[in-house]
């Protein structure tokens, strides 16, 4: 049965940012079930974080009974979109390796939303498999007069760029917009695809396959754009940076990726709830008052980082995850045995093994990736944030002994309170 509310319980949880026609779209979700879609260009092997958002939003509306197709840009991946971007992304020169990079990221897919429901499975397609029939006299002429250049130069992603005389954009990505577009007049033609959803960054792309369908069909079509998933510093979470949290285990350990859900702020737990559960909005904002009652915003952060978990990597991953957070947050050498540690690795715990030289703390925390430089490794050494087998260690040309190996085998590095490392001596 559709949820005649639906849209607005959207707008509540935060998760609309741009609608275009909104009274029109929510009468006919009122009374009809449609058909919609969400791009995903491959530019890397795996999906990240950020892409969980428009999933599970995909999946919202497929529980309420409607259509979701994925578009994996395999076709718009190699032109390049340029919105909002500060340069001009690097082309992919390798169809094939494009290609691969498509299987891997639509197995992530599949654990998101219902491929095996005939009334309305999730459908997945590729751009490649019809752009690569289109004629580029055809395309011109049939697609690229509907599309006015002084408009698609007063759009906001690509004046941005074209302001910037260090960097300007290119004709292939100053077409992108264009092919998005067609995206959206194909799948209408195919799939009487009427709803386009993305991030909020989209928006003129979305309009563009919305005027485009409005010249060639007389049309009315939709769009609707969510916010982006922001980092605490202030950017979106994307592809590039030592940030990114990756889908992929053997990019992102499914520990690291629990993790990211733990650390979260306060603040941006009552975001998440609202983006990536299903929890009522009532119970919800009960939480929100909890905010002086520390125990149980560590519960939902826990919750959160379990359903998580469990949805990307499945709940054995997540059990092993548990137990390395159990063995690295005993604080207490007392709480350590040979068997737990020597599961950790086994477990997926951030660990690395090393030939039993001569390490100070300083090459230690570079070789496991705690610090970025000597630099840093000397500013956390000297602002009392590290740790050896939970003894803070404070001594800048400080030589790792045959006594901060557990066992005569492991050594655990802490930066911070919640920063581990297991060091395997072989």
């Amino acid at each position: 049965m559709l949820n005649k509310n639906f849209l607005n319980q959207l707008k509540n949880r935060n998760l609309i940012a741009q609608v275009t026609n909104h009274i029109k779209l929510e009468k006919i979700l009122k009374y009809k079930k449609i058909t919609l879609y969400c791009g995903f260009d491959p530019t890397a092997d795996s999906l990240h974080v950020g892409h969980i958002l428009p999933l599970l939003y995909l999946k919202r509306f497929q529980l309420q009974g409607h259509t979701p197709i994925i578009i994996i840009g395999g076709a718009t991946s190699l032109v390049g979109d340029p919105s909002f971007r500060i340069a001009e992304r690097q082309l992919l020169d390798s169809v094939q390796r494009t290609f691969q990079w498509i299987k891997k990221i639509k197995k992530q897919i599949y654990k998101f939303l219902d491929f095996s429901n005939n009334i309305n499975k999730a459908i997945i397609l590729n751009n490649y498999d019809w752009f690569k029939k289109i004629n580029i006299l055809t395309f011109l002429r049939d697609v690229g007069k509907h599309f006015s250049i002084t408009q698609m130069i007063n759009k906001e992603s690509v004046k941005n760029r074209i302001i910037r005389s260090d960097q300007g954009i290119s004709f292939t990505e100053f077409s992108y917009s264009l092919l998005q577009a067609y995206d959206f007049y194909f799948l209408y033609k195919k799939y009487n695809t009427c709803l386009q959803i993305g991030g909020s960054d989209q928006w003129g792309n979305i309009t563009s396959g919305i005027n485009l369908i409005h010249s060639l069909k007389k049309s009315e079509v939709f769009g609707l754009t969510f916010p982006l998933l922001i980092k605490s510093d202030g950017m979106k979470f994307g592809k590039s940076g030592i940030k990114t949290i990756w889908l992929d285990p053997k990019k992102t350990t499914p520990y690291e990726f629990y993790q990211f859900w733990i650390n979260i702020t306060d603040e941006e737990l009552y975001n998440y709830l609202k983006y990536f559960t299903f929890i009522s909005l009532k119970k919800i904002n009960q939480i929100k008052l909890l905010k002086e009652n520390t125990v149980r915003i560590i519960k939902y952060k826990k919750k959160l980082a379990k359903d998580m978990t469990i949805l990307v990597h499945g709940k054995s991953k997540y059990i092993s995850v548990k137990k390395i957070s159990t063995i690295f947050f005993s604080n207490k050498i007392n709480n350590l045995n040979e068997d737990n540690l020597s599961k950790l690795e086994y477990y997926g715990a951030p660990c690395m093994t090393i030939k039993n030289l001569r390490y100070s703390i300083q090459e230690i925390l570079i070789l496991s990736n705690l610090a970025s430089s000597n630099r840093n490794a000397r500013d956390l050494i000297s602002s009392n944030s590290i740790s050896i087998n939970y003894k803070k260690i404070n001594l800048l040309n400080y030589y790792l002994l045959d006594s901060d190996k557990l066992f005569k085998k492991y050594t655990i590095i802490t930066k911070g309170k919640k920063n581990f490392f297991l060091i395997i001596w072989e």
